[in-house]
């Protein structure tokens, strides 16, 4: 028998990024719009008010919570804006920035990461219909700058003279 070598998950810890060493991914990464709970397009169909919101489930309850002001606070802290009671979230975990040039999400040195649609992220800018991972708590980001809006009025017409 050939001895063998311990692998690098046995000597390190960690799984190399690629090789030999990787488990194959058996799984596809989930479409988002496939993976979306229904209570998401209930809750969107909802809103009256048009603009940009958070929709998550925590516990047995779902919630929607509008970004209103330029931060966001996201964490297990008592101080957080949106507040998970989960070690598997920091308790300073993300940042939800509102500004005139976009929404974006900041990872805010969390242990577990911010994940955008399935990707690890720093920051990323924020569109309608993202799925931000925080911990184990799946948050869905709503830009319903047209929901519940009146119809478009006509245009005055122009008086001929």
């Amino acid at each position: 028998m050939e001895p063998q070598t311990p692998s690098d998950l046995e000597t390190t810890g960690t799984l190399p990024l690629s090789g030999a060493g990787m488990p194959a991914n058996a799984e596809p990464a989930p479409e988002s719009d496939a993976a979306q709970p229904a209570w998401v397009a209930e809750a969107r169909e909802g809103i009256t008010i048009p603009g940009k919101y958070l929709a998550f489930a925590d516990g047995d309850q779902q919630q929607v919570v509008p970004v209103q002001r330029e931060w966001t606070r996201i964490g297990r802290s008592l101080a957080a804006d949106v507040r998970f009671d989960d070690a598997t979230v920091s308790r300073r975990h993300a940042l939800i920035v509102h500004q005139a040039d976009g929404t974006r999400v900041l990872d805010d040195r969390s242990l577990n990461g911010v994940y955008v649609n399935g990707r690890r992220v720093e920051w990323s800018p924020l569109a309608d219909g993202d799925e931000i991972v925080v911990g184990r708590h799946t948050i869905h980001f709503m830009d319903t700058a047209t929901a519940g809006g009146a119809p478009a009025a006509p245009a005055p017409a122009s008086i001929a003279e």
